[in-house]
C-alpha cells in the first residue's frame, strides 16, 4: 500500500512497483489518517509511506499501524535526511527508511528487504543516524502521550481548539487541557514555540 499526500509521487511509485512480478499495489492513501484506516481494511504486507503528511503525520500513523498489526512492515520514503525523522519513525515501528531522490533499483531493493523481514536504511541517512545515536540525547517528545502528540500536530498545523475538538471527538475543554499539559511538559510558553518544537521533531513539515 502507498501513502503519500502528493498524487504524482504515488503514481510514480505505483508505476515502478507494479512493473515487478512480485509486487501488487493494493491501495493508496493521501494522508496519515486515511492510511491507518486503509491498512486495517486492506491488510497489506508492506506500506511505503511518507513522513510529512497532513491530518496525521507518518510517525504517528506508523505507531498506530504497528500497534494494530505488529507484523506489518513499513518502509518510509521521505525527502528528509535529518536523523530526527529517521530515529522517530524507526522507534514508531518502521522497518526501513529511504530518500525520495533514491533511484528505482534502491526502492525495489528496500521494499524486498523490508518484505523479507529485514531492515533497510538508505546509505545517505545512515551516517546521520549513527552520529545522532552517539549523542545519546533523551528526546523531550518522549514525554508526550500519543494523544498529546496528535493534539500538538494539529496545533502546529494551525487548527483552533474548536477544530481540534471536532476532529478528535473531544470537548474544547479537553483539548485546552491537553495543550496546557503539552506546554508544561515541554516547558514551552506560546503557540509559536509549540509550532517550532513540532517542526524540529518531525511532527509537521
Amino acid at each position: 500500500m502507498l501513502a503519500d499526500d502528493h498524487t504524482i509521487v504515488r503514481q510514480g511509485l505505483k508505476l515502478i512497483l507494479s512493473g515487478q512480478q512480485d509486487f501488487e499495489v493494493v491501495g493508496e492513501a493521501g494522508n496519515g489518517r486515511e492510511a491507518v484506516e486503509l491498512v486495517q481494511r486492506l491488510r497489506p504486507d508492506v506500506v511505503v509511506m511518507d513522513v510529512a503528511m497532513p491530518e496525521l503525520n507518518g510517525i504517528e500513523a506508523t505507531r498506530r499501524m504497528v500497534e494494530a498489526n505488529p507484523r506489518l512492515k513499513i518502509l518510509v520514503l521521505s525527502m528528509h535526511k535529518e536523523a530526527v525523522y529517521v530515529r522517530e519513525i524507526l522507534r514508531a515501528g518502521a522497518r526501513g527508511y529511504i530518500l525520495k531522490d533514491a533511484i528505482d533499483t534502491e526502492l525495489l531493493n528496500a521494499v524486498r528487504s523490508v518484505a523479507r523481514g529485514d531492515g533497510y536504511i538508505s546509505p545517505a541517512v545512515s551516517g546521520a543516524l549513527l552520529n545522532d545515536y552517539r549523542k545519546d540525547v533523551t528526546d523531550p517528545a518522549d514525554l508526550l502521550s500519543n494523544r498529546e502528540r496528535e493534539v500538538l500536530q494539529l496545533i502546529a498545523e494551525g487548527r483552533t481548539n474548536k477544530e481540534i475538538a471536532n476532529r478528535l471527538n473531544l470537548s474544547v475543554y479537553t483539548v485546552d487541557s491537553h495543550r496546557g499539559k503539552i506546554m508544561e511538559k515541554l516547558n514551552l510558553h506560546s503557540t509559536g514555540e509549540l509550532v517550532r518544537f513540532a517542526m524540529k521533531h518531525g511532527l509537521v513539515d
